[in-house]
């Protein structure tokens, strides 16, 4: 698709999760209709958008009556099909493409393209099975192994800090998931994270950085703006506009970076969809990473992201945080997104918070540990 999506016409996402669900909306406030395509239901997404099928990601005859209900096809989460993709696009144009998603979905492919590009990653090997578990001895500590593939929110990662942890781990190295790829441990400042959004046209457009905390490996808190010298900052941008313009994107990607103590950004991870760590946007900016993903698979302008505000971004995860919501609903600086999300199970994202503050008046390190939820 090179000519603008007319009002009107229909955008397929798929994926039935919190993200698809924010993207239907901003589609809708654009005049577009959305179709979901969910292996699951209910589905977050199916409340805000025009039409949902529900079906499995891999079914041919799904996917071709889905496609050819769509105009233009998008997805919400990596752990799809590319093969799945590919009989979509068969149909109707699908951004960002198939190629994309393949290099996301696979640590070793991911790793491979981006250093054929010039951009630097924390060092790294693939283990392939029991027999190259040794070698991890010479590669050093502390280590990270992960598996290559459909891993998110700490799953599928297995922390060696020392050789001890190794020695440990070696008794039932026969049992884990092979292939896995190592990263030595970055002892890193922060991590930062950037949107970058690409229309078919070639216009690009990237957020300012955020930097996020995890916890138990899942996103707790995203700042903006992330406490960095404006030079890194800029850096950054131009690092995930590279990387855009290198794949060809076409819609929104997150771009996960690791700043290390001698202030040099390595990248973590990429991810072609809207994502977590971007969700301060929606309140902090005039158009958000949801509005700026679906103006990008539309073809439509992408106006400069501007920020309006400072903003703290906390995810609200299972029973303890949604218990406080009387709480926060009282908060006269405090923007809440739930999900629709019936049961609050331990470590679920059920919802995010974005506390907003005037440009400049980011409250400090302290303030930060003061807010809830924690």
């Amino acid at each position: 698709m090179t000519q603008t999506l007319a009002p009107g016409s229909t955008i397929g996402i798929i994926g039935g999760g919190q993200l698809g669900r924010m993207s239907a909306v901003a589609a809708a406030q654009l005049g577009y209709r959305v179709h979901i395509l969910s292996a699951a239901s209910p589905a977050p997404a199916a409340d805000t958008a025009a039409s949902v099928t529900v079906g499995a990601y891999d079914d041919p005859h799904i996917l071709e009556a889905f496609a050819r209900d769509c105009d233009v096809i998008t997805f919400e989460f990596e752990n799809i099909s590319a093969d799945g993709l590919k009989k979509l696009a068969e149909f109707c144009p699908v951004y960002p493409a198939g190629s994309i998603l393949e290099i996301s979905q696979d640590r070793v492919a991911e790793k491979t393209a981006l250093e054929r590009m010039g951009l630097a990653v924390a060092p790294w090997t693939t283990l392939h099975s029991a027999d190259d578990f040794p070698t991890l001895q010479s590669f050093g500590f502390p280590l990270i192994l992960k598996t290559t593939r459909f891993g998110y929110d700490g799953k599928g990662q297995f922390r060696i800090p020392h050789e001890e942890a190794f020695q440990q781990l070696s008794q039932r190295a026969q049992d884990l998931p092979y292939p896995l790829i190592v990263e030595r441990q970055i002892d890193f400042a922060r991590e930062l994270s950037v949107m970058v959004a690409r229309t078919p046209q070639g216009a690009v457009r990237a957020f300012d950085p955020s930097e996020n905390r995890h916890r138990d490996g899942i996103l707790r808190v995203s700042m903006v703006p992330a406490p960095i010298m404006p030079g890194l900052a800029e850096k950054a941008q131009q690092m995930a506009i590279h990387l855009a313009k290198k794949i060809g994107l076409i819609g929104i990607l997150g771009v996960e970076f690791f700043q290390d103590h001698h202030g040099d950004l390595l990248i973590n991870e990429i991810a072609p969809r809207p994502h977590n760590s971007g969700h301060w946007t929606m309140d902090a900016c005039v158009i958000d990473q949801f509005e700026m993903h679906i103006r990008a698979v539309a073809g439509l302008p992408l106006p400069e992201p501007r920020r309006h505000s400072d903003a703290f971004m906390h995810n609200l995860i299972g029973p303890d945080d949604i218990a406080l919501l009387p709480e926060l609903f009282a908060e006269e600086n405090c923007a809440i997104h739930l999900y629709g999300k019936a049961e609050a199970r331990p470590g679920r994202k059920m919802g995010h918070v974005n506390r907003l503050f005037p440009r400049g008046g980011l409250p400090g390190e302290q303030a930060l540990a003061n807010f809830r939820p924690t």
